[in-house]
């Protein structure tokens, strides 16, 4: 039965299949769906470890790149993989876990001594990925679906209903991995970004702020900008950065300066 929304094999028009690229596995049989659709790409960095370079400053400067691409650790039989897409990790895997525990999982292995790569993707690319998460969707392909579809005789990735790369990576049944329209940012775990989930509080000097009949409100929002008022009323409405990030499509790169810079300044304190 044809799928809803799709031509009928006899009206598609025929297509040379050379022009459709194959990507090859960069792990061919890992078990993590991530990993295992990760095609092959040259390593941009190479041999990475913790004891010449600083991992939230090299995702930091991904981050300010824009770049896209992945991520893949190991150590032993521990590895863990990152999908980065413009600059923000937006979904992850690990033997025992997906999203932002495998993620802080990529850091734990690297602080243990990993060896890490980065491997660079076009962003069409990483963005039809970053929707790999734990499990595949089962639901009829549409002409506007965007994402990873698979099944035992391969993959192929589709943009907008249109075929844009196979891969001879197979999996036991049928299913998909929708792309979402603007993949989200991961958050690292509290283990690993304590700061980002503890709850804060306004001080006096922070209310005062606020305050858009007082002159300190001008003086802050020349000095921080909206993106300090909108921090500042995120706490006031006990929201923790974290969540606050969430929300907004942000990296903890993004607030961590700015929340320092508050805590300093007398603006908030620690809940």
């Amino acid at each position: 039965m044809t799928s809803p929304g799709l031509p009928s094999g006899d009206d598609l028009p025929e297509e040379p299949a050379e022009l459709i690229p194959e990507l090859l596995p960069m792990f061919p049989g890992a078990a993590p769906f991530l990993t295992r659709f990760l095609p092959q790409s040259p390593a941009l960095y190479a041999g990475l470890n913790v004891q010449f370079c600083d991992l939230h400053a090299f995702l930091k400067y991904l981050h300010g790149a824009v770049w896209s691409g992945y991520l893949h650790a190991k150590i032993g039989d521990e590895s863990a993989a990152v999908l980065v897409y413009e600059g923000r990790a937006v979904t992850a895997a690990a033997a025992n876990a997906t999203g932002e525990q495998a993620f802080g999982e990529l850091i734990h292995v690297y602080g243990q001594g990993a060896s890490l790569s980065a491997h660079p993707l076009a962003p069409t690319c990483a963005h039809l990925l970053s929707g790999v998460g734990s499990r595949a969707w089962k639901f009829n392909l549409t002409a506007t679906f965007t994402g990873l579809h698979a099944s035992p005789a391969g993959a192929t990735l589709y943009s907008r209903g249109e075929v844009i790369a196979t891969m001879p990576v197979a999996l036991p049944y049928e299913g998909a991995f929708p792309a979402p329209l603007r993949p989200q940012t991961l958050i690292l775990p509290s283990s690993l970004a304590g700061w980002a989930h503890r709850p804060y509080a306004l001080m006096l000097r922070g209310r005062e702020a606020l305050n858009p009949i007082l002159d300190a409100h001008a003086t802050f929002r020349t000095h921080h900008g909206v993106s300090g008022l909108a921090l500042l009323k995120a706490v006031q409405s006990q929201i923790t950065p974290a969540e606050y990030a969430t929300r907004h499509d942000l990296t903890l790169h993004d607030l961590e300066g700015l929340l320092q810079t508050l805590l300093k300044g007398g603006y908030i304190r620690e809940g």
